[in-house]
């Protein structure tokens, strides 16, 4: 009997934790883009523990399966929710008084450049399935809106594409994480998740 729960436990994968955490911060976050809850202090523990605890534990079990895709996508991002968490912390004043020369255009430089790093990871994305790729693509969208409202250029139309575009990758992320939670509990596909779609083959 232990045999059989060890075996379960080594193949167990847990894409489906990292993608579920990514999937309840983009909710929680959306919420506050589009003006459904104000402010930022409740967002900040999930941000912490969904956004970045529970992303980069699931990466950390990745890079022990040897499975890159995972391993790098949830700890990037995993890591990118931490530095959020704590820009929020910083904001609302836990640490003290913000300095008056703080300037939070850099965090929007932050977002521009994770978009750009997401843009390559949606190439691979569309190779792993379509929900993913989709998945990623709107991240790009999302980071690319975000960054420049941040930077101040025409707040009033790329807030509401950032806040719409979180609010689909979350729960395209609740939809692929019950898939592959599903689908690896059955041992069969339960739910699809969309076949690659073969633009770039992988050296054989």
């Amino acid at each position: 009997m232990s045999q059989i729960q060890e075996t379960k436990i080594v193949n167990a994968d847990p894409t489906a934790l990292g993608v579920f955490g990514l999937s309840v911060i983009t909710f929680v976050a959306a919420s506050n883009k589009l003006h459904w809850t104000d402010g930022t202090v409740y967002v900040m523990p999930w941000a912490l523990f969904l956004g970045s605890f529970a992303q980069l534990w699931a990466a950390n079990l990745d890079f022990k399966r040897n499975s890159y895709f995972g391993a790098i996508v949830l700890g990037a991002f995993g890591l990118f929710w931490m530095a959020v968490a704590f820009t929020w912390v910083i904001a609302n004043g836990f640490f003290g008084p913000v300095p008056e020369n703080a300037d939070l255009r850099q965090f929007g430089y932050a977002c521009l450049g994770f978009m750009v790093f997401s843009a390559f990871i949606t190439v691979a994305a569309f190779e792993v399935n379509k929900v993913f790729g989709i998945i990623l693509a709107l991240i790009v969208v999302l980071l690319g809106a975000l960054g420049l409202q941040l930077l101040g250029i025409n707040p009033d139309f790329f807030s509401p594409i950032a806040g719409w575009s979180e609010l689909i990758i979350s729960l395209l992320g609740f939809y692929a994480s019950g898939a592959i939670f599903l689908n690896s509990f059955f041992g069969r596909q339960i739910l699809p998740l969309g076949k690659p779609m073969g633009w770039v083959k992988k050296a054989t």
